[in-house]
């Protein structure tokens, strides 16, 4: 018998307090003197007593021993990885440059010596699916036009390639009826919209995640003197993001060596290129 080893009452003990109790009619008070327990532990000891349970009571939990619970906890871990995979299978890569290209924006934190009441300015990203080429430009606020302007002036007229599909939130710098500044250059150009669902922008992931990166290799690296500093510096980043920089998802393995080699943005387009012309 698994018994504590504090513990007072023993199953002799117990019977004991039992016939004392209910033969010799002894007190409950002289019992609690006479074992050196409580009131209430003699109440309990009497009331198991009655069901005839003189033994200590032990709080083994069986049901981790049950067969019935392994295959609930089993059933349980198969489910989480089976949401797991799924939500996995829900990451894409896009197959062609242009095919869908990331768009977002972000308020820029004052410059030094600026003041609070100062006029705020937006960055504007917007990143290619296929090959993570990245457009960037800095604008005085984040209204349709200025959404307008930046997909006009610093995408589509330097963009080497078509782009068939343009990704954002549903922010109204991005999307409106057809008179909206942003809209109609991307009908005009030929280039469908497609939006995050409503309160979620964290499904724009890739725009979002490069922004980060721009301010922590680019904006955080920095004390800008200027606007103007600030631009200059964007624009000496964006060279070396898109052509120094490996990206970490543009990667093949070398037929040679075996080894995987990782490309920056332009590598990867000029790769893609060439074999269109060699298949073409």
């Amino acid at each position: 018998m698994n018994i504590h080893k504090n513990t007072r009452l023993l199953p002799h003990h117990r019977e004991a307090i039992w016939t004392a109790y209910h033969k010799n009619k002894q007190s409950l008070t002289s019992l609690a003197l006479e074992y050196k327990v409580s009131r209430p532990t003699i109440y309990k000891v009497l009331k198991l007593a009655r069901v005839k349970l003189l033994k200590p009571q032990t709080s083994t939990n069986n049901r981790f021993k049950q067969a019935k619970y392994g295959i609930k906890r089993l059933a349980k871990i198969e489910k989480s990885i089976q949401d797991k995979l799924k939500r996995q299978a829900k990451r894409y890569n896009k197959s062609y440059p242009g095919e869908m290209v990331h768009v977002d924006t972000k308020r820029l934190p004052l410059l030094k010596g600026q003041s609070t009441n100062s006029p705020r300015e937006y960055l504007f990203v917007a990143i290619d699916d296929y090959s993570r080429e990245l457009y960037a430009a800095i604008l005085p606020d984040k209204t349709a036009f200025s959404a307008a302007q930046f997909l006009v002036e610093q995408v589509i007229e330097p963009c080497p390639y078509q782009i068939d599909v343009i990704y954002s939130d549903n922010g109204t710098e991005f999307k409106g009826t057809t008179q909206h500044e942003f809209a109609k250059v991307c009908y005009d150009n030929h280039i469908n919209q497609k939006f995050t669902k409503v309160g979620r922008p964290q499904t724009n992931g890739k725009a979002e995640r490069v922004i980060r990166t721009l301010m922590e290799l680019w904006h955080n690296q920095y004390e800008f003197v200027s606007s103007e500093h600030r631009k200059q510096e964007l624009t000496r980043f964006l060279n070396f993001y898109n052509t120094v920089r490996p990206h970490s998802s543009l990667t093949k393995k070398d037929e040679i060596t075996g080894k995987t080699l990782t490309f920056t943005p332009y590598e990867w387009l000029e790769f893609y290129f060439k074999q269109s012309v060699n298949n073409g």
